[in-house]
């Protein structure tokens, strides 16, 4: 059954890129470049292929934790939306931490690399962080949070974020920096505009940024990238390189 919604998934995925290329054409804008959006389906197509392997290493992290859970947390309507809105503090913190953390940033800096905003960017994620993000949420397993329902969470959460990486989706008026992270509020964290860096690290909810202070509203045109420059369209370079770089920094400083 997972099968056929990952695939009908895919599906939607594509037909929704599709939809963007023509109004992208339609508009005359230059968000996509063929070269990025080819490297952004190859390390989408390797993560897909990787994506078995780490819900299984995911299931056995939440399994040697599970016997030292402090409570039982009982599944009612109350606790379902409090372990989404636990779900999404944590990868607010997570997202946070993978900018201000060099390591974290060296696996994290494959999702900002591109310098076109469009729903291929959204999948062009490090494979090596389908490993490490999972350990974000052992705590609330500890706690009690049953790990079925994290995952459930970060699903949605996931899911959502998919449809915030476009520019076909203009400000959503008085429902900016409310409560729910947007697609203007989200091209603004992958702006390499100055006043842009390290803001709005929400996943489907923009709360926390407006509680911990990180909230600010797309205001001028976004330039989107890194600070360090344009990485390149060779898959492997755009996975590996940072973390290498990073390596090396360590290396020296021994």
């Amino acid at each position: 059954m997972e099968t056929v919604y990952g695939k009908i998934f895919f599906l939607i995925f594509i037909a929704l890129i599709g939809i963007e290329i023509i109004w992208t054409i339609l508009q005359k804008k230059k968000n996509y470049n063929l070269k990025d959006s080819l490297a952004n389906l190859v390390i989408i197509l390797i993560g897909k292929a990787l994506k078995p392997i780490a819900l299984l290493w995911g299931l056995m992290i939440f399994k040697i934790v599970t016997p030292f859970k402090l409570i039982e947390i009982p599944i009612n309507l109350f606790t379902l939306i409090l372990t989404f809105l636990a779900v999404e503090f944590v990868y607010y913190w997570y997202h946070r931490w993978s900018h201000e953390i060099p390591f974290l940033w060296a696996i994290h800096h494959t999702h900002h690399s591109s310098m076109w905003f469009n729903l291929t960017a959204a999948g062009r994620l490090n494979w090596i962080g389908k490993f490490t993000s999972v350990l974000f949420y052992v705590p609330l397993v500890l706690i009690g949070f049953l790990p079925e329902l994290i995952s459930l969470s970060l699903a949605i959460s996931l899911l959502y974020q998919f449809l915030l990486h476009t520019e076909l989706i203009g400000k959503l008026g008085f429902l900016e920096g409310k409560f729910f992270n947007t697609p203007s509020a989200h091209r603004v964290h992958h702006g390499s505009n100055k006043q842009y860096l390290d803001k709005n690290y929400g996943g489907m909810l923009i709360l926390w940024d407006r509680i911990f202070k990180t909230y600010i509203p797309e205001k001028e045109k976004v330039t989107y990238g890194v600070t360090t420059g344009f990485m390149g369209h060779n898959p492997l370079v755009i996975i590996f390189k940072p973390i290498i770089d990073y390596s090396k920094t360590i290396l020296e400083k021994k």
